[in-house]
């Protein structure tokens, strides 16, 4: 018997655990699509299918904000940062003028103070530990990775922290949102916000040039920022507001303490009118969580399509550490920061609100304090 013969049943195996992993992902996605549709709901299954296909795009993409950002604070490398400005400038097309002009739309928009900075701030820290943003965790773990699947849980448990946690920071005062168009009307914001991520993209670039590193996008990066730009305009079309990701992570965090016996009625957050709905009401009522169910299968049946699924062996006890303690960090920087990458940067800028450049510019410092503290759990700094 040749090795050939020995290895057959082995790949047999492996790519029968593919096609079940596929076959679970479409399927569990089109029920998912039935169930709203039932109800009557056309927009909330364009949103699923929306998530699904910001799955694919991500996972083929490769498109990382954490691994991107780390490239350009380590070497200066800003490729990836270019990258994530194309999805920014593409959403905002939509998002400004739209949320201006018609009152069913409106922007991600929220005050500028100690809450935004902090949480911001904290989950810089996190997303470099657990080598995953909001976006990054929910396609890495629907792609089979069992690291990612830790740090999600971490990310609803922080989240609910941050729920609680909330209110009293914002207590601390602040300043209103700082939106382009309210000064400025629907085209002359748009006008303004592209001309922000414009400079923002030359400095980039320029700080790129200095370090002597590359600053043009790859083609991943391309294609990627622009199919990725497209569909959260897509989402934002479907759901009346830009793609958000973490507050399905509070939801989910929530429901499930709440089975465990925490009573959350009497907290302050979850008494203001959206979060007490979306704590009564199924999941499949929120729009954060159908989107993400949607990624999650959507990079579930990419990654099961394309190579072999949940092949990679389980990292070390410091690395799932790293992964929990990010998680949590990150769940709980996200809610008092509004958001993470997508919710807040992207989303923020993209509807012309000035809290998306100030998220940025909080997260980074504290992303360069995650990569010093990568080496601790036995992670490369690179």
């Amino acid at each position: 018997m040749t090795t050939a013969t020995l290895a057959a049943p082995a790949a047999r195996t492996g790519a029968g655990i593919d096609v079940l992993f596929l076959v679970l992902a479409v399927l569990a996605t089109a029920v998912i699509t039935a169930l709203v549709l039932l109800d009557g709901q056309v927009a909330s299954a364009a949103l699923v299918l929306g998530g699904f296909a910001l799955g694919i795009a991500f996972w083929k993409a490769e498109f990382s904000f954490t691994a991107s950002w780390r490239r350009f604070l380590n070497r200066g490398e800003a490729g990836g940062m270019i990258g994530g400005l194309i999805v920014i400038a593409i959403a905002a097309l939509a998002v400004v003028p739209v949320a201006a002009l018609f009152p069913n739309y409106g922007g991600a928009i929220a005050p500028l103070g100690p809450s935004l900075i902090v949480g911001a701030f904290v989950f810089g820290i996190g997303m470099q530990l657990a080598n995953g943003c909001g976006s990054g965790t929910l396609y890495t773990a629907g792609g089979g990775s069992g690291r990612m699947l830790i740090a999600l849980v971490f990310f609803m448990a922080g989240s609910v922290w941050g729920s609680l946690s909330l209110p009293s920071f914002l207590a601390l005062g602040g300043i209103d949102p700082i939106i382009a168009s309210d000064y400025l009307g629907p085209w002359g914001g748009l006008v303004a916000t592209l001309a922000s991520i414009v400079v923002g993209a030359a400095i980039i670039a320029a700080i790129a040039r200095k370090r002597g590193a590359n600053w043009k996008p790859s083609r991943n990066y391309i294609i990627g920022g622009v199919a990725i730009g497209l569909l959260c305009v897509f989402v934002f079309a479907a759901g009346g507001h830009p793609w958000s990701v973490t507050f399905g992570y509070t939801i989910w965090g929530a429901k499930i303490a709440s089975a465990l016996g925490l009573d959350l009625s009497t907290a302050p957050f979850w008494q203001w009118p959206g979060p007490k709905q979306a704590l009564t009401n199924s999941v499949l009522s929120d729009t954060s969580s159908l989107t993400d169910f949607g990624m999650l299968f959507g990079a579930m049946a990419a990654a099961a399509a394309t190579r072999p699924f949940a092949a990679a062996a389980w990292p070390p006890f410091k690395s799932l550490l790293a992964a929990a303690v990010g998680g949590l960090l990150m769940g709980w920087g996200a809610r008092l920061g509004f958001g993470c990458n997508i919710g807040a940067f992207v989303g923020g800028i993209a509807s012309g609100s000035v809290h998306g450049w100030v998220w940025f510019l909080a997260c980074l410092p504290g992303c360069m304090i995650g990569i010093r503290l990568r080496p601790l759990f036995g992670l490369s700094r690179d």
